[in-house]
């Protein structure tokens, strides 16, 4: 049934879930065994992007724009590069020079995009050689003056964007003052390998939270506008991510504890003993990095909204409407940022670098999967594995007839 409804696609939890909640969002009320059958119409027909004709940039992964200084580059790399060079510009690095440069982060340090295109093989000599005028390179740092912006007027057009990113992020996500917290008693005060009753309880919350990341994510503008296989590439991508950006804004760094959606508060060890294992201390570090940024509801819905709709994931169909997709919620989080804290320069490229510590942390999450499932009694939730792990292709629609991979959804 899900694979008539959505195409050629698998009728992966994930999918069913998007297909529900696409339905829900119509107001629609088919009968229950037919849930997703009929209510996505998609062009699954859409013709792909023409081929690139060079590889993508060496140092961040953007359309290169042909071979400079010996590799191939995109423009900003390539002029990033020249004026380092030219210049003789000397950087430093803030954090522990192992920065990943991406084309969303590579602005937040140069000391590691400088460092990443002598890796690759740019060549200084060719730079000192270039017989480019200086008239030209004034120019391109005007432009490049220009594209970062040093007026920041907030278009109605990122106005809207801002508040329909804000507005489905506290509808997805209420914040901890609204939520009655209590505490649960676990079997062990001390860290062991899992504690059966608090992951069951955390099991269930995960789950709920997904399906929220997913009604978040429909939500996101232009999202559903993209193709359904790039939809759930990118979910599955960034689910984890977005998971824990939301866990870590109900951090509270005096007691350590992270409050769930319903409520329930758990101690550092108590979530440890919950699932988490060897993500625990690096999930509690990045809570507490966050808290000095003090981000509000906008900036958090904008940064998961831009973690979600990243065209660098693997996989994806249409990359180059991803990525337009991007475009413009990174200009709004700039922009809001700075002019909601102008004395805060630095907010805008630290949240984007924690973009960065957020795929550490997923990364390491795709490793805890493999442990936990030998940890636990019976199957793993299937949008949790779905998540952490590739589910595979062939899998039995049996699944989804009986309910075990929508029994939150209610």
């Amino acid at each position: 049934m899900a694979k008539r409804a959505c195409g050629h696609f698998s009728s992966s939890p994930l999918t069913v879930c998007v297909c529900l909640i696409s339905r829900h969002s119509h107001n629609l009320r088919p009968k229950r065994h037919h849930a997703f059958s009929v209510f996505i119409v998609y062009n699954c027909a859409a013709s792909p992007p023409p081929p690139r004709t060079y590889k993508p940039c060496f140092i961040c992964q953007d359309k290169s724009s042909g071979y400079h200084y010996g590799v191939s580059a995109c423009e900003g790399c390539k002029g990033f590069f020249r004026r380092s060079v030219q210049k003789k510009m000397s950087y430093t690095c803030q954090r522990d020079r192992k920065c990943v440069i991406t084309k969303v982060t590579r602005n937040t340090c140069q000391y590691c995009r400088l460092h990443k295109c002598l890796a690759v093989g740019m060549s200084q000599q060719s730079v000192r050689n270039d017989r480019t005028s200086q008239k030209k390179a004034k120019k391109e740092d005007e432009v490049l003056k220009m594209a970062i912006g040093d007026t920041y007027e907030m278009t109605a057009e990122l106005d809207a964007i801002v508040e329909k990113i804000c507005r489905a992020h506290r509808d997805t996500f209420p914040p901890l003052r609204q939520l009655g917290q209590y505490t649960t008693r676990s079997s062990s005060e001390q860290r062991i390998r899992l504690d059966l009753g608090l992951w069951d309880k955390f099991s269930e919350l995960a789950t709920r939270c997904i399906i929220k990341v997913v009604e978040f994510a429909k939500r996101v503008p232009g999202f559903t506008s993209l193709h359904m296989a790039d939809q759930i590439t990118l979910l599955r991508a960034a689910c984890l991510d977005m998971l824990i950006l939301r866990i870590c804004a109900r951090y509270t760094p005096d007691k350590d504890t992270m409050t769930f959606s319903d409520g329930l508060t758990l101690t550092r060890t108590q979530i440890h003993n919950a699932g988490f294992g060897p993500l625990t201390d690096p999930v509690f570090t990045f809570a507490g990095q966050m808290v000095p940024l003090q981000m509000d509801d906008a900036e958090s819905g904008l940064l998961s909204a831009i973690c979600l709709v990243s065209g660098d994931r693997q996989d994806l169909k249409e990359p180059s409407k991803v990525e337009v997709l991007q475009e413009p919620l990174l200009e709004a989080l700039k922009i809001y940022s700075r002019k909601r804290r102008p004395s805060a320069q630095l907010l805008f490229p630290r949240a984007l670098m924690k973009i960065t510590d957020l795929r550490s942390i997923s990364a390491k999450g795709a490793e805890r999967v493999v442990t936990l499932k030998m940890e636990i009694p019976g199957a793993m939730p299937p949008l949790i594995q779905e998540m952490l792990d590739e589910v595979p292709e062939n899998k039995d629609d049996s699944q989804l007839s009986d309910g075990r991979g929508m029994r939150s959804s209610t």
